[in-house]
């Protein structure tokens, strides 16, 4: 592979497939475990309180559900991808050996986001022939699937190499995790529309993210959603360069990288 416009495609396909084998190396635990607890998910609510939740209408509750959980695994294991691999290269003294190879800050972002992408995308598609094969689940717009299937991920990449960098231990990390990232996923409107909370609740959610990202990929599936798509894709395009340059400012300063 070549080098051309400033841009190392050599060290950036090297530290792209490091981070591909580092998960790939315990796949039963980055992929098939993820997917297997995603699923029970859809076992439990589907089952408990499909009858309970308002959704689109034509759908049943575990037809309206399973792209909700597809996103929520995509953002979870797209955010651990990086965020744990940075935080262990931090902690055993590896990621030096990386800083200094001749490769940019900009080309070690993208190659951990990269991978955080294949990482959140194996796993979402995993839950995604469960629901097609036993669910009878159909979509109408794959390319809005796509985009925000790719785009999320590399938001919640983004996101967790951030979380890697400020983080200084384990607990730090776990933190950052259980008490932003879980909360927000959960209450991002994956498992229920919106307009079935009351309002202060349906305004609050107009605040979280991660709702657009849900919201804009259902509607590649039914061509429903809660909001405009493209107020969904804005938002999400807005935080993928938002946590993008946060990250590359840090990157470049080396803030607790270089210490």
């Amino acid at each position: 592979m070549l080098n051309f416009i400033g841009f190392n495609f050599t060290g950036f396909w090297a530290l792209f497939i490091k981070e591909i084998r580092r998960f790939y190396s315990v796949v039963v635990q980055t992929v098939f475990a993820p997917v297997v607890s995603t699923l029970l998910y859809l076992l439990v609510f589907g089952q408990v309180i499909a009858s309970q939740i308002e959704t689109y209408s034509g759908l049943s509750y575990s037809q309206f559900l399973i792209p909700g959980l597809v996103m929520m695994a995509i953002l979870q294991n797209a955010f651990s991808n990086s965020s744990s691999s940075l935080i262990q290269s931090k902690m055993h003294g590896n990621l030096t050996f990386v800083l200094l190879s001749p490769i940019s800050p900009f080309e070690l972002y993208l190659a951990f986001v990269a991978a955080s992408i294949v990482r959140g995308v194996a796993v979402g598609l995993g839950i995604l022939v469960v629901g097609i094969m036993w669910f009878d689940l159909t979509w109408h717009q794959p390319v809005w699937i796509i985009v925000f299937a790719v785009l999320s991920a590399a938001m919640m990449g983004g996101l967790g190499m951030l979380a890697g960098i400020v983080s200084e231990k384990y607990d730090h990390l776990a933190a950052f995790q259980n008490f932003i990232i879980m909360p927000l996923t959960f209450l991002s409107g994956v498992f229920y529309s919106i307009h079935a909370l009351p309002e202060v609740w349906q305004q609050a959610s107009h605040f979280n993210p991660f709702f657009y990202m849900v919201d804009g990929f259902r509607y590649g599936f039914f061509e429903q959603s809660d909001v405009s798509v493209y107020l969904s894709l804005t938002v999400t395009s807005f935080f993928v360069v938002l946590v993008s340059a946060i990250n590359l400012i840090l990157l470049n300063k080396g803030v607790k990288i270089r210490q």
